[in-house]
């Protein structure tokens, strides 16, 4: 899988809020300060090259939507990372979460539980 530069995962976060949206509704769901308006519409070019985006035209406006799955992406960015920086161990992972202090013990405990289900 592709991977996306911050400001292009900020397009998709948008994207996956609406669903399908015309370019004002995709603005619409960005945080402030919000990117200009050519900006948007650049990076929904680049986001349909790669294509994690696609649109339907409406006259002159096009409606876009994913073509990718917000839990697709975030799997694939999960295992890149692992892979990467972890050598593809999720233990690994887990144990420097826990050692830095991100994840607690409670935390690891109900991710124990999920994993006995």
């Amino acid at each position: 899988m592709r991977t996306l530069t911050r400001a292009e995962e900020q397009i998709m976060q948008a994207v996956w809020k609406v669903k399908q949206g015309f370019l004002k509704d995709i603005l619409d769901q960005m945080p402030e300060p919000k990117p200009h308006t050519n900006t948007v519409a650049t990076i929904l070019k680049i986001l349909i090259e790669k294509e994690f985006v696609s649109y339907e035209v409406f006259s002159r406006a096009h409606r876009y939507y994913p073509l990718i799955t917000k839990e697709d992406y975030s799997k694939g960015s999960l295992n890149n990372l692992v892979g990467n920086y972890f050598s593809g161990s999720y233990k690994d992972a887990v144990s420097f979460l826990v050692k830095e202090k991100e994840m607690s013990v409670k935390d690891l405990e109900l991710l124990l539980k999920q994993l006995k289900k």
